[in-house]
């Protein structure tokens, strides 16, 4: 099975962030550098998904911190933290909706206010000192990750039965985490145990994830993937072809209700109307226990072109009105169950949420 590593950070505190670059996939396999303070670069590449998919945001992120220090490596103690703080304000600002970039954010900030006090303790500051500590804390949410998708992927292969078809909407692998995916662990890890599952994935509109993203994957790993019109999941359910449905997800409420790419909701009215089980694989991190339903999720608008010259083919009249949610949400009663790296919640409910969390 090839590694997917679509982040890494070389070097120490004055080192680099390397990302590849997903709106070149799949022809182009290219990656971008970040360096020398260039949080806006950083910015940029999460703004506009050359980096995407919640987990992977929020590693990015806490990368791009250590990025965003390098200017103020040998500064004061206020300058350095006036920086700081600057570079996860305006770090949060890239994308609204998926949680794991503001987890992540608030944990490299965490980690600051706690280094700052020990070094208060000790009469001392040291610029430099603190921006590796932190480079640690971003490097060890990196390492985290790797083990929570293998985690989710182990829990996730023992739902789906040998020889199933799985459908699954938008990029949930390797792509979208540190190296193996959520809902794409699920299959990677039934694929390792034996089961002869089919992948089915939807191309996912307007940007194409799951035509650019999941099907390169799926070949780079060797499962059997096919690749389906988002309209066509319908037909493919009728024909009996899907066994299940999984997902990754962006944002999870108290309740259960789950905010993953535009489509998602469609796909698990579908699969409740096929009766087909429906799962999201997801870590702890993506759920946001501040919001009691998926009511309140912030839902990100994309930019109108995305529709109308979409991979710069124009296929809409000029003026025409446009309507771009880069997200919706699935309500909890659709979903047979959340995949975590702690187990299966199953049936979805606040309560066995919120058990998940005193484990």
């Amino acid at each position: 099975m090839r590694k997917i590593e679509t982040i890494h950070w070389v070097g120490e505190v004055d080192g680099q962030l390397r990302l590849l670059d997903q709106t070149l996939l799949p022809t182009v396999l290219e990656e971008r550098e970040y360096a020398d303070g260039d949080v806006e670069g950083v910015w940029e590449a999460i703004h506009s998904l050359r980096v995407r998919g919640a987990p992977a945001i929020g590693i990015a992120a806490a990368y791009g911190v250590c990025v965003g220090l390098q200017t103020v490596l040998e500064a004061d103690e206020e300058t350095f933290f006036i920086r700081l703080n600057e570079v996860l304000a305006y770090l949060s600002s890239s994308r609204p909706t998926a949680v794991n970039l503001f987890w992540a954010l608030d944990r490299m900030k965490a980690s600051a206010v706690e280094i700052r006090k020990q070094m208060r303790f000790s009469q001392s500051f040291d610029a430099r000192e603190i921006a590796f500590r932190l480079l640690e804390e971003a490097r060890q949410i990196h390492e985290d990750d790797r083990r929570i998708c293998h985690a989710i992927g182990t829990f996730g292969a023992e739902l789906l039965p040998d020889g199933a078809g799985v459908l699954t909407h938008c990029n949930a692998g390797g792509l979208a985490t540190s190296e193996y995916g959520t809902a794409l662990a699920v299959f990677a890890k039934a694929w390792e145990n034996g089961k002869k599952i089919h992948v089915y994935a939807d191309e996912t509109r307007p940007l194409l994830q799951g035509a650019r993203l999941t099907t390169w994957e799926m070949r780079q790993r060797g499962i059997p993937v096919t690749l389906i019109c988002d309209s066509m999941a319908a037909q493919v359910m009728r024909e009996g072809k899907i066994q299940a449905v999984v997902v990754g997800a962006d944002r999870i409420t108290a309740n259960g209700d789950t905010a993953n790419k535009i489509g998602t909701y469609s796909v698990a009215c579908l699969a409740h109307l096929h009766q087909i089980p429906f799962y999201v694989a997801a870590p702890k991190s993506t759920f946001d226990l501040t919001l009691p339903t998926g009511d309140l999720i912030p839902i990100e608008q994309r930019h109108p072109r995305e529709i109308t010259h979409g991979f710069g083919s124009q296929s809409a009249p000029d003026g025409i009105d446009v309507y771009n949610p880069a997200f919706d949400v699935t309500p909890a009663r659709y979903i047979r169950g959340i995949i975590t790296e702690k187990g299966v919640i199953s049936p979805v409910t606040e309560e066995n949420i919120r058990q998940l969390f005193l484990d």
